[in-house]
């Protein structure tokens, strides 16, 4: 199992190619684009794609919501890397679990695909995304109840933390029942099969008891 959970991206590329069994222009990458659907603003989203083209990837925009399983096996099987770019996670969520995408997803990281996730794309990856309400985040416009998530990590991340947030998230952990990391822009969390360390610029930030148990 090999996982990229970052706060944004292309912000991380040089921990992204690090991680990679072979050069970027070899590799065939599925864009998740989903979660970027109900917002106003993709900015971030053709920016990062242009991060990916720059690198030398191919990359293929797709849209999990609408699909079901037998779709999404046939999109994934030539893709070597998993990409679930960010956006609303509750609606991203949603289409996770009516595509069937919980499913599949879990079945190619143990074939050996890569995983990345960005923001909303990394919160999926926890066991809830309970930190989507959390700071000014995201609105559960699409009625989503529950938030239990793909749990492909034993502990939540809350991303695009800023000195600011920190009363926030601290308020929040205390109702929280797991361990937490807070990534700044320019870091993210690397897993390889039951190894966890956290990658890229900027001070550690823990909360809940997440260094105890990972970082020891």
């Amino acid at each position: 199992m090999k996982l990229l959970l970052t706060s944004a991206g292309m912000n991380v590329k040089d921990e992204i190619v690090n991680m990679l069994p072979k050069p970027t222009n070899q590799i065939r990458l599925a864009h998740i684009i989903t979660a970027s659907k109900p917002e106003l603003n993709k900015n971030y989203l053709m920016k990062d794609k242009d991060g990916m083209k720059d690198l030398g990837f191919d990359v293929e925009d797709i849209d999990i919501e609408g699909k079901n399983q037998m779709e999404l096996r046939e999109i994934f099987k030539d893709k070597e890397i998993i990409y679930v770019q960010g956006g609303n996670a509750f609606y991203l969520l949603k289409a996770v679990k009516e595509s069937g995408f919980d499913q599949v997803v879990k079945d190619l990281i143990n074939q050996g695909k890569i995983y990345i996730g960005v923001s909303a794309g990394s919160y999926i990856a926890c066991p809830t995304i309970e930190q989507a309400k959390w700071k000014h985040q995201d609105r559960n416009h699409c009625g989503l109840t529950d938030l239990k998530a793909l749990n492909l990590v034993p502990f939540l991340i809350t991303a695009h933390f800023e000195e600011k947030y920190r009363p926030v998230i601290e308020q929040a952990a205390k109702a929280c029942r797991y361990p937490i990391v807070a990534l700044n822009d320019t870091q993210a969390i690397l897993i390889e099969d039951e190894k966890y360390k956290l990658v890229g610029k900027g001070k550690k930030e823990f909360f809940n008891g997440y260094k105890e148990k990972y970082e020891s």
